[in-house]
């Protein structure tokens, strides 16, 4: 850790950058009718009776003389799914409003829709705050969602997933002793693996296919007419390399064909397997979709995002299936 002694901004400005907040949208309305919205991230909450909230604002923003009249606004804590809004509101000249659906407030204040919370505030206090100004509303209404909320941190955007409390496991019995750790990545990883197959796995089954064909058909829907070995490109990381005889169960099931070119034979969806592998897709879809019920829609998009990080990190130079051939 590196101690700042001579008070340098821009590394106070980092400093600041490593506590993780949610982004907000604050909007308003003038006496005249024009309409205000900015992202701010130094939301917070003040007391709970009466209920209260406060967040700051630059003294050189342009919506300063709006908001310091103002006696109303609202705080809406932004989901994941509003990224892109966060971005229109925190830049200038632009219609920031044009487009976007509007629900009925307690104030002319614009209310968004689609958000994580969203809080109507009236003006209680207002306090200067070095280079801001610091506002504090009371809480006249206030409703929230169960979508994942959009975080901020280290100057990009972070997803959130809750961690369950340390306290909430005391009184369960003991895991058993084993070469593993329950913290070991690759334990996590391969273990979570193999139970989604399971359950996949049951639902081929029932159709008489198992993971292999589904590997199969699922590259032929994306990048038809493969040769043998173009196939084992893109599934060899798995492990299990396809075989001739997977893929001559698959012609004699109507699924695929085969047609020569040149000295290579290659691999094409019949009408009949192109729907097999939309139906295994399905499947599949059907799995995550129960998994993600269980953990929730945040966790699962923070748990996809770390992923893609973790893949692209240890990318053994499997080709692109949606890249050119």
């Amino acid at each position: 850790m590196t101690a700042h002694r001579c008070f340098d901004p821009q590394a106070f400005r980092t400093a600041l950058g490593t506590f993780t907040t949610g982004v907000t949208i604050i909007t308003s309305c003038s006496e005249e009718g024009e309409v205000v919205g900015i992202t701010a991230n130094s939301f917070n909450s003040v007391s709970l009776n009466p209920p209260m909230v406060l967040w700051s604002l630059a003294k050189s923003a342009r919506s300063l003389q709006t908001f310091s009249k103002a006696r109303h606004w609202n705080v809406h804590v932004l989901s994941t799914e509003q990224e892109e809004l966060s971005g229109r509101f925190a830049r200038q000249g632009e219609d920031k409003f044009a487009g976007v659906r509007l629900d009925n407030g307690l104030s002319n204040a614009p209310l968004l829709q689609d958000c994580t919370a969203r809080f109507q505030c009236r003006t209680a206090f207002q306090y200067e705050g070095g280079d801001h100004v610091i506002f504090v509303g009371e809480v006249l209404a206030f409703d929230h969602s169960e979508r994942a909320p959009l975080a901020f941190q280290r100057g990009q955007y972070a997803l959130t997933t809750r961690k369950p409390r340390e306290e909430l496991r005391l009184g369960c019995e003991p895991p058993p002793e084993c070469s593993y750790t329950e913290d070991l990545l690759g334990y996590l990883l391969g273990r979570s693996h193999y139970q989604l197959l399971h359950a996949l796995r049951r639902q081929l089954q029932s159709r008489q296919l198992d993971e292999h064909a589904f590997f199969v058909l699922s590259v032929l829907c994306i990048r038809d007419g493969l040769s043998l070995d173009e196939l084992n490109a893109f599934v060899s990381y798995t492990g299990k390399p396809v075989q001739t005889t997977t893929l001559l169960f698959l012609e004699r099931q109507g699924l695929i064909a085969s047609e020569r070119k040149g000295d290579e034979t290659l691999y094409v969806l019949t009408a009949k397997g192109r729907e097999c592998s939309l139906e295994e897709i399905a499947l599949a879809k059907a799995v995550e979709e129960d998994v993600s019920s269980r953990l929730g829609s945040g966790d699962v998009e923070a748990l996809k995002v770390l992923l893609k990080r973790l893949i692209a990190s240890t990318d053994c130079g499997v080709p692109d299936l949606w890249g050119p051939r």
